[in-house]
């Protein structure tokens, strides 16, 4: 085939391929709903912990006034270790802290991953925020109603878990 016949074959495909891709992210389509469906509005607490958790984000704003509510970088929430102390890690095996670490997820799958020695005994864990305002407003669908932020870290954005919908507190076998 030559250069030209190829030109014009691309040429007329394009149009075709617009109308698919504007297709499969109109309303009603799968690929539509599945982006609207990662906006997450609960958030689940699970794992190595002695009272497993499903907040809405109301519960957490009721969480964050009776802990305090937390407020770093323009976000508002509440911290994770204030989180985890509600759920009550379980410390019912030998050096079971220092074997623990938690997975926060988002309904993407996106995962952070952070040590029970970082979050309790470094600045770090200190600025570790379960946020579900930004600058007094609700967030938007684009960081999914409830985020995580690492507000200490030195590489911003890593840990930054838009659509959280899980914390997972796990521990390393002995």
């Amino acid at each position: 085939m030559s250069l030209m016949a190829c030109e014009i074959r691309m040429k007329a495909s394009a149009p075709i391929a617009l109308v698919m891709l504007a297709a499969a992210f109109a309303p009603g389509n799968g690929l539509a709903q599945e982006r609207k469906s990662l906006v997450t509005t609960r958030l689940e607490v699970t794992g190595e912990v002695s009272r497993k958790l499903s907040l809405s984000v109301e519960d957490l704003r009721g969480l964050a006034q009776r802990r305090g509510q937390a407020a770093a970088g323009g976000y508002g929430g509440v911290w994770l270790t204030d989180l985890l102390g509600e759920a009550d890690i379980r410390r019912d095996e030998r050096h079971a802290l220092r074997r623990t670490y938690v997975v926060a997820t988002a309904s993407d799958g996106y995962h952070a991953v952070f040590s029970w020695g970082e979050l309790f005994n470094t600045p770090v864990g200190r600025d570790v925020l379960v946020a579900f305002e930004r600058d007094g407003s609700p967030l938007q669908e684009g960081e999914g109603k409830i985020a995580l932020v690492s507000l200490a870290d030195e590489k911003i954005g890593p840990r930054h878990v838009k659509w959280l919908n899980r914390i997972d507190v796990r521990r390393v076998p002995e």
